[in-house]
């Protein structure tokens, strides 16, 4: 089957599960909380549709792993739904701390409810994430529950861990390109890798197979962010749901920026000034194009899918759904800006 026919089949059943994990919000009293969270997730409110909803990355990818590792997704949708939910609960924090007011064409959570509300949401959203993990109990076995439950709290620390570093860097004027990876590593890899992880764990991989779909997952997830970092300035608005070169504005310590800094050219220069002015923001940007960032930060995620897809290779994945992951896999490393 092509990447196209499992996404036809495993996107309705994702959906499905997202909606079953959410139930126990949904109870008497709390309707006005959980139609916070069925809005972030795109369910309700303005412009409520796909978009608004994402592409559901995170649980595609776990449950195409689980069968190509040989296993029956439909036995991975809990935990599927769990990987969804936790990145979400990371979405509307992080939209709080960097002050955003816009995510997917709407407004952010916190933006319509205010910080106190949102936090809150974000917390309900990180219980029912735990929550649905539950579900495995009785798709699969105990120890598979227990595995998944002790990944996912070290999945959830080392998020946090990569968004304090994301945060802090913020405020650090001499910062080197080398401090990029570990921020990164921990806020999008380790969560990547927890999803090929989970995936391939229930479909009983084990040892050196295991391992392989671990490493697959985590150069997928440098990768996803890597790009990401090149369509922050250069990705279509109207695709990202944001502000055109919104990274910049905000003064995000981005691969394309601490590429040029290191250069230490005009670029440099003129970001050591203050950082990015409204009206000058397309002037830098071609500066750091000029400078050669734009075409580093995409060798580096060509470099990275690379290194994914050979992981993935190694894991002599089925052919059909090795055929579909590769597919997303390189589809996800190589977005065009």
């Amino acid at each position: 089957m092509s990447l196209a026919h499992y996404r036809r089949e495993l996107l309705p059943a994702i959906e499905q599960a997202l909606r079953d994990a959410m139930a126990p919000a949904n109870s008497v009293g709390h309707e006005a909380l959980y139609g916070m969270l069925a809005y972030h997730l795109g369910w309700e409110g303005g412009k409520a549709k796909p978009r608004a909803a994402g592409k559901r990355i995170r649980p595609t990818l776990l449950l195409l792993t689980c069968a190509a590792a040989g296993g029956d997704w439909k036995q991975a949708l809990p935990a599927a739904a769990a990987v969804e939910l936790l990145h979400n609960f990371s979405l509307i924090h992080d939209d709080i701390q960097d002050g955003s007011q816009q995510r997917r064409g709407r407004l952010t959570l916190w933006a319509i409810h205010g910080i106190a509300q949102a936090i809150n949401a974000g917390d309900a959203m990180f219980s029912l994430a735990h929550m649905s993990l539950e579900g495995l109990l009785k798709t699969t076995s105990r120890s598979i529950y227990v595995t998944a439950a002790g990944l996912l709290p070290r999945t959830s620390l080392h998020l946090t861990q990569g968004q304090y570093l994301d945060l802090s860097y913020e405020n650090i004027n001499d910062l080197s390109l080398v401090s990029y990876w570990p921020m990164i590593w921990g806020k999008t890899a380790m969560l990547i890798r927890a999803c090929t992880q989970l995936g391939a764990a229930i479909a009983g991989a084990t040892g050196r197979k295991l391992k392989a779909y671990m490493t697959f997952g985590e150069k997928l997830g440098l990768a996803y962010q890597v790009h990401d970092d090149l369509l922050g300035i250069w990705g279509d608005p109207k695709e990202m749901g944001k502000s055109a070169h919104s990274d910049l504005l905000s003064g995000k310590k981005s691969l394309p920026v601490l590429y040029a800094l290191e250069q230490n050219g005009e670029f440099a220069k003129r970001w050591a000034n203050g950082g990015v002015p409204q009206e000058q923001v397309k002037e830098f940007a071609q500066l750091l194009e000029v400078e050669g960032a734009k075409e580093f930060t995409r060798s580096e995620a060509a470099r990275l899918t690379e290194e994914s897809l050979h992981a993935l290779a190694m894991a002599k994945p089925l052919a059909e759904a090795g055929a579909a992951l590769t597919e997303f896999a390189d589809e996800l490393g190589r977005r065009e800006v």
